[in-house]
């Protein structure tokens, strides 16, 4: 049995084509990475890639169930992602703690 966001966003976007990369980022990484503060009700994850948006959107009720909270998926481009220079919500993201997602490698994606 897998739990926490990193598993289960793990797991629940493994088989997602398109899904270059994936990051958790806001409060949560904050906390993950040490930071004090009070728990996040919240898990906002970043995918750079080209994926489906119903299928990311699946994903993340599918982890919202598993997690008892609220997911968020912000979907971005890999030319987007690489050129955040001008953009204030990813300058923001690019400043704060980052917490990579591993995807599962042996899945067809």
């Amino acid at each position: 049995m897998t739990y926490g966001p990193m598993a289960v966003l793990g797991e629940q976007l493994s088989g997602i084509a398109g899904v270059e990369e994936a990051y958790i980022y806001g409060s949560w990484a904050a906390r993950y990475s040490g930071e004090g503060g009070r728990v996040p009700n919240d898990v906002n994850v970043l995918i750079v890639g080209t994926a489906d948006e119903d299928e990311l959107y699946d994903a993340a009720r599918a982890a919202e169930g598993q997690l008892g909270r609220e997911v968020s998926i912000r979907r971005l481009s890999r030319t987007e992602w690489a050129s955040s220079e001008g953009d204030p919500f990813l300058e923001t993201v690019k400043a704060r703690p980052l917490v990579r997602i591993k995807i599962n490698e042996g899945e067809d994606r």
